[in-house]
């Protein structure tokens, strides 16, 4: 019996690959690029949802759509860092915990990115 996947394991994988590939991809190609057993409509689905969600962006390719991703992976993670840090009751404990956290090579480089970042 197949096990199931997390929900939203799906959506990941596919924007993953889409993050990876150096274009826009169709179905078919992201169906190839995530592996696995997936049937096409699947996939399709998957990526229709998700330009729905205004996550991907879309090109006609013949008779079939390509997509892309709004924002990069980059991008898409520090949204999320930020989200969690707007919901954070205390945002100075939050930053002080996550700064705790860090192993020192990810410290180095967090100070050397705040130097080179202007004062808001």
């Amino acid at each position: 019996m197949a096990t199931k996947r997390p929900m939203g394991a799906l959506e990941a994988e596919v924007t993953a690959a889409l993050w990876a590939a150096d274009r826009p991809l169709t179905p078919a190609e992201a169906r190839d690029a995530v592996g696995g057993d997936l049937a096409y409509t699947t996939v399709l689905t998957i990526l229709t949802r998700l330009w729905q969600k205004g996550r991907l962006e879309r090109e006609p390719i013949g008779r079939a759509y390509a997509y892309r991703p709004v924002v990069d992976e980059a991008g898409h993670y520090a949204a999320r860092m930020h989200a969690s840090l707007t919901e954070a009751g205390n945002r100075q404990a939050a930053l002080s915990r996550f700064v705790e956290e860090l192993d020192p090579a990810e410290a180095k480089l967090l100070r050397e990115l705040l130097a080179e970042t202007d004062p808001r």
